[in-house]
């Protein structure tokens, strides 16, 4: 095989980031050049340079839901994105293109088309997104996270996300969590962004339990939420202290019994590959409520419980982390079905079909 490069197109946030960079690193391992196509506005710009993969910048952001005037220009920043990406396939002449989300997959994947470069796409939530929509009529093959994210369509194959090769070696569920007592450990992940209703909810829910059921507790409450955290334990009474960023991920995954986040896609797949209990509040202004479908698909395996962010009351959160603490044998159960989900290998399906493409299969 040639040394041309496969080009890896995601960015934005770490949904479409960090599943992207496991592939790329596999590939990598392989021994395939990689060049990563993203913009300088996303949190790819910090993370890909890190790696040292070299990356081409396209001059694009979003258009849903970003008000009249980003819709009037978006035929002007669309048309130039494209003509930087037809630039970035005639220079570098990729082998293959990977599109993993983010706002460069549309006009990169239009000029990988047109250029007659065979495109992979990878959907990581349960409901595609415009782009990807699109891109699934032109790609050559399509990638999903989730079952029939796609519907029939044909060149699909159920890869999962791929997640960190650290947080895949996590030991599983039956031997991790065998000869644990009280506490509980109780994970609390608001998401880079934060979850502001859960940081408010929860310290009240725990103001509502009894001293034998009160859990350790590690909280993530985000950079943005972490002072009204602070303060909404204070005032609950609580003595839990939040933290605005966990480093260690497959550390805390490992110590946790049960965790409380939001579902988005890639916190699922750390979820399943760990193969923890989950209750789970998907964010309820989430582009055609995809989180909500994304919980689903561990709710009806009965791996987690789904609670919708307009019923989040402290009672009720209160009521239900009661049953679960109450209860090892059952978070053991949802673990263990958890971790029946996982796709442990995603990255290396994800970079097989890849490099198949790349060889013309």
């Amino acid at each position: 095989m040639s040394k041309r490069p496969v080009l890896v197109m995601a960015g934005g946030t770490g949904g479409h980031i960090f599943p992207a960079l496991a592939v790329a690193k596999e590939m990598m391992a392989r021994g395939i050049p990689v060049v990563w196509l993203g913009t300088k506005k996303g949190l790819e710009a910090k993370i890909i340079p890190a790696e040292g993969i070299p990356v081409k910048w396209l001059s694009v952001s979003g258009i849903r839901g970003k008000g009249k005037l980003r819709l009037l220009s978006a035929p002007f920043m669309l048309s130039w994105a494209i003509t930087q990406a037809l630039w970035v396939m005639i220079s570098l002449r990729p082998r293959a293109v990977l599109g993993m989300g983010g706002f460069v997959t549309g006009p990169g994947g239009l000029a990988a088309k047109l250029t007659f470069r065979p495109i992979c796409i990878h959907e990581q939530n349960a409901i595609p997104g415009m782009t990807n929509r699109l891109l699934s009529k032109i790609a050559k093959h399509v990638c999903e996270a989730f079952p029939q994210s796609f519907g029939k369509l044909k060149k699909t194959t159920l890869t999962g996300n791929p997640v960190r090769a650290e947080i895949v070696a996590i030991v599983k569920p039956e031997e991790r969590l065998a000869n644990r007592s009280k506490p509980v450990r109780l994970l609390v992940l608001g998401g880079s962004l934060g979850a502001q209703a859960i940081n408010d909810t929860l310290p009240k829910a725990l103001a509502l339990l009894s001293s034998e059921l009160m859990p350790e507790v590690r909280h993530q409450a985000g950079a943005r939420n972490l002072e009204a955290a602070v303060n909404s334990y204070q005032q609950a009474g609580v003595k839990i202290n939040p933290v605005a960023f966990i480093e260690d991920m497959a550390e805390a995954y490992a110590w946790a019994d049960l965790i409380l986040c939001r579902a988005g896609a890639l916190t699922l797949a750390e979820i399943t590959a760990t193969g923890v209990a989950s209750i789970l509040v998907p964010y309820p202004h989430a582009v055609d409520d995809h989180q909500t479908a994304n919980a689903k698909y561990l709710t009806d395996e009965n791996a987690a419980i789904l609670l919708p962010q307009p019923k989040l009351q402290a009672d009720d959160l209160a009521e239900t982390l009661k049953t679960l603490f109450a209860d090892r044998d059952k978070l053991l159960t949802m673990a263990k079905a958890a971790r029946h989900l996982a796709i442990p290998n995603s990255a290396e399906q994800v970079a097989d079909i890849v490099l198949g493409m790349a060889r013309g299969k």
